[in-house]
């Protein structure tokens, strides 16, 4: 249940070339790419001239080190770089009057897939609802994953009840947030109620929800549960794991006289937020006041054409695939068949292959009709010219001779 940390890689220069991928189309390809060699090819022709001009430049110095230029002639030398360019950004300019585009709207393919793994029982639940615009009046989608623990019930019952809750709340559709803010807070009072009535639904479950309305993406989560989003390749975070050892989720817990034990919430629960676990003593109060909370944590943001797929898996994905892994072997899949619903099987298989010790929910959205285009690595050259310090001090000082011997023949004269 440890938070995954993804690091975006530097950009790595080696002889003179940046090379970073990018996700374009074969005509973005055919329009600009020849382009960008060539005016980086000129650019640097034209600096190596004018730097052979001014003096006798040795070339055993590329693609040496890049630390500072030391007294004697050694490695160590100091990079001159030209400016690179760039061709993510095209100007075309003509007479022609500008033709009105739509707005884009994704289009929502979902699947999803859950497997027991070697736990006991099936605590897992998932929802997929690829088409709410009959509710909406517009086109909407909504998405769930809902990780039990004691038990399976909590996480049929948010399964069932939960969309209807954020639908009928008063403050939809007018303010989102605060209606699926009510919605968890409402859910979880009832759940209370349902289990004085039975104990035998008496468990718990972490909540992660989607609700896609036209272009905008709300993600709610509860809990362990993650989603990310993949934009043109790049895994983007939509949730973060709601951890009772991480700094913000121990700070929320001990403000309401809770306390943290070896990642436990007051020795009981290994997750710091979650609707039911009303039969835990001390862990709830209604509003999500307690040290258990189930407050959700809200993102949100516009999608856009660049917007791939969302990856939604419960901790048993997580515990053995980091964003970027997970992202980069599904779009790989998504390339191959383009089918969420077996993107999401495989991403399973391989979750368990890799001994992932809970039950593995996943559930994949795909916000385009056609696969994922081809990665595209665009080489933006930067010219390198490495110079010996002691053999530019020499050409200065033959430079000077020259000059004082022109003018002493002048004088002679």
């Amino acid at each position: 249940m440890a938070v995954g940390t993804e690091v975006a890689h530097p950009v790595n220069i080696l002889d003179g070339v940046s090379k970073v991928p990018v996700a374009v189309s074969s005509k973005e390809r055919g329009a600009a790419g020849d382009n960008t060699v060539e005016v980086a090819a000129e650019t640097e022709a034209n600096m190596v001239a004018a730097i052979t001009t001014s003096c006798n430049v040795t070339e055993a110095g590329l693609g040496g080190s890049l630390s500072s230029i030391s007294e004697g002639c050694t490695d160590e030398t100091q990079p001159v770089t030209s400016p690179s360019t760039s061709v993510e950004k095209v100007d075309e300019k003509n007479d022609e009057e500008p033709v009105n585009v739509p707005d884009y709207v994704p289009e929502y393919r979902s699947g999803g897939c859950a497997e027991r793994g070697i736990r006991r029982s099936m605590e897992d639940a998932h929802l997929c609802v690829d088409d709410l615009e009959e509710s909406l009046g517009s086109p909407g989608a909504f998405y769930g994953v809902f990780d039990g623990h004691d038990g399976e019930a909590a996480a049929g019952y948010v399964k069932e009840h939960l969309l209807p809750y954020i639908l009928g709340d008063a403050s939809f559709p007018t303010a989102v947030e605060e209606a699926v803010k009510n919605a968890y807070l409402e859910l979880d009072k009832k759940f209370s109620e349902a289990c004085r009535l039975d104990d035998s639904l008496s468990s718990g479950t972490t909540v992660l929800t989607a609700l896609v309305q036209g272009r905008n993406l709300l993600v709610a989560n509860a809990g362990d549960c993650r989603a990310v989003l993949c934009r043109k390749g790049v895994a983007v975070p939509m949730s973060r794991d709601h951890d009772p050892s991480s700094a913000w989720e121990k700070s929320r817990i001990e403000s309401v006289g809770g306390y943290v034990v070896d990642g436990y919430v007051n020795g009981q629960v290994t997750v710091a937020r979650a609707i039911g676990d009303w039969h835990m003593q001390g862990l709830k109060e209604e509003g999500g006041q307690g040290p258990l909370s189930a407050m959700p944590e809200i993102q949100s943001m516009v999608l856009s054409e660049e917007d791939e797929f969302l990856l939604m898996g419960c901790d048993g994905l997580w515990d053995v695939f980091t964003n970027e892994g997970a992202i980069s072997f599904a779009r790989k899949q998504l390339q191959r068949h383009n089918d969420p619903e077996q993107c999401s099987r495989e991403l399973v298989v391989e979750a368990l292959r890799r001994n992932s010790q809970d039950n593995v929910t996943v559930i994949v959205i795909c916000f385009r009709a056609d696969a994922p285009p081809p990665l595209v690595v665009l080489e933006r050259r930067t010219t390198i010219r490495n110079f010996c310090l002691k053999k530019m001090l020499s050409v200065q000082k033959d430079i000077d001779i020259a000059q004082a011997s022109a003018s002493e023949r002048r004088c002679v004269v």
